[in-house]
Parts: structure tokens; C-alpha cells; sequence
């Protein structure tokens, strides 16, 4: 009798711990999918407002470059990325480049760098970033308007020797009591338009 009820108690457990197991991955799996799609949505958003739906006629968001893993340095990046790209008409409109700046006054800034077609920014966005609040953290559009001052920007617009924050002599605005943030910014962003220069043809070569 007492061997029967083990075996029986045992069953039931075993029919218990499957039951849960297999609730627990539907759940999982949708949970995964809604979170995948809210990612997809936010991402979207995010390339959307630096070259907007009126600018192109492509899935920016599916339509992209992979960027060689030799090539990853260049953009301070140490994991594979892509570049996303804008058409119009099977023209190319603009790319958008992840970038990393690894010198931020507190530790990384992660960020995408949007680039027209004929080498000007459409626009630059933070990600991420550790920055001091209140100091730093004015990269951020929803702390400042300061990122904005890079629209229209380009190598030749202010010349190379003025892409630097004005305590180095350049042309960028610095923040009062935070330099640093800034300039790491300010340096990737002209680092980013030199690759772009220099890998136009292969980055929209690659993707059509």
C-alpha cells in the first residue's frame, strides 16, 4: 500500500511539474513575442525621427548592412551591428550608424548617427549613457535640445579642424562643469561621417 501511494503521489507531482512546465513556456513564448514586437516598435520609432516616413518608401527597420567584423573598430563597436538604410525609389536616402563613444565622463555612450546620402547628418541620437544627471546627461533629448545642433553637419560644415568642443577650440557647444561628455560625443560623431566617407560605396553596394 505505502509503495503504491509513493508511486501515485509521485505521478501526480511528475503530471503536476509537466502541466506547469508547459504553461510556463506558452507563457514565456508569448510574453517573448510581445517584447520582441515592443523592441521592433521602439527601434522603429527611433530611426523613424531622424529620417522620417516622407524621406523614404523602404522598411528601414529590415532593410540593412551588416557591417563587417573588420570594420567594427572604426565605430567604437565590439559586437556585430547593423547599419539601417533609407530608399526612395531605389535611391539612397540616408544611412543610420550605430556608433559607441567609450569615453564618456561615466563610461559608455551608445548611439545612432543618421547620415544623408550626400555625407550631412539628418540627425543623432543617444541610446544609452551613464552620464552625471543634471551635468552629462544633456546629450539626452528629453534632458536638452543640444543634440540637435549636429543637423545639417558635415565634414566640410563646420571644416574637420573645428569638430571639437569650444574649450578645444572647435565649434560644438560644451556643457557648463561637463566637457567630457561632449567631446566623446562630438569626436564619434566625426568619427562616424569619416567612415561613412569612406565605406558609402560598400554600405549601400552590400545591400541592394
Amino acid at each position: 500500500m505505502l509503495t503504491q501511494s509513493i508511486s501515485k503521489n509521485s505521478l501526480i507531482l511528475a503530471a503536476f511539474a509537466l502541466v506547469t512546465a508547459g504553461i510556463l513556456a506558452v507563457t514565456y513564448q508569448a510574453t517573448a513575442e510581445r517584447i520582441a514586437e515592443e523592441e521592433r516598435k521602439a527601434a522603429q520609432a527611433a530611426l523613424l525621427e531622424i529620417v522620417p516616413a516622407t524621406r523614404h518608401d523602404n522598411d528601414m527597420l529590415s532593410h540593412t548592412f551588416s557591417i563587417p567584423q573588420y570594420l567594427l573598430a572604426e565605430l567604437g563597436l565590439k559586437n556585430n551591428a547593423n547599419i539601417h538604410l533609407a530608399y526612395n525609389n531605389d535611391e539612397p536616402v540616408a544611412a543610420i550608424v550605430p556608433a559607441l563613444a567609450p569615453d564618456g565622463y561615466s563610461g559608455d555612450i551608445k548611439l545612432i548617427i543618421g547620415i544623408n546620402a550626400d555625407g550631412s547628418l539628418a540627425g543623432v541620437r543617444v541610446l544609452t549613457h551613464k552620464e552625471t544627471p543634471g551635468l552629462g546627461d544633456k546629450i539626452d533629448l528629453r534632458k536638452s535640445d543640444w543634440i540637435l545642433g549636429f543637423n545639417g553637419k558635415s565634414l566640410t560644415n563646420p571644416n574637420i579642424e573645428q569638430w571639437a568642443v569650444k574649450k578645444d577650440g572647435g565649434h560644438f557647444d560644451q556643457f557648463t562643469g561637463a566637457t567630457i561628455t561632449p567631446r566623446a560625443v562630438v569626436q564619434r560623431v566625426k568619427q562616424t561621417l569619416q567612415f561613412y566617407s569612406t565605406h558609402r560605396a560598400l554600405i549601400f553596394e552590400k545591400s541592394e
